[in-house]
């Protein structure tokens, strides 16, 4: 049986570059989904700030995140000393769907 993956939702609140239409239906689709998931209001604040809880989101096996540009979060991580394992799974919600993010996050792989 495969790891449930550890899902990670990012609202970027702060540097509002991610269309409020495209996070909100993403968001509305994990609320309305059985799965478990984690958000937090700003990656950029969070790195920005060295949060703690940068090191324990990095730590997880399977990750996926939707947020933003991969290679700006692997580096807002890397940037906060926690750098993200390769295999974590990063969708981009600036230039990806709503339905693409939302199935990516939500697959179960066999």
């Amino acid at each position: 049986m495969p790891d449930t993956p550890t899902i990670l939702y990012c609202r970027c609140a702060y540097a509002q570059v991610v269309p409020t239409g495209v996070k909100n239906e993403v968001l509305g689709k994990l609320c309305e989904s059985a799965a478990s998931f984690e958000t937090v209001a700003d990656l950029c604040e969070m790195a920005a700030h060295r949060d703690p809880r940068l090191q324990a989101i990095a730590s997880c096996q399977s990750l996926r995140i939707a947020a933003c540009y991969p290679r700006a979060v692997r580096g807002l991580f890397q940037q906060a000393g926690s750098p993200l394992p390769e295999n974590a799974e990063i969708l981009n919600m600036r230039t990806q769907t709503a339905t693409e993010v939302t199935e990516a996050l939500l697959r179960t792989d066999s």
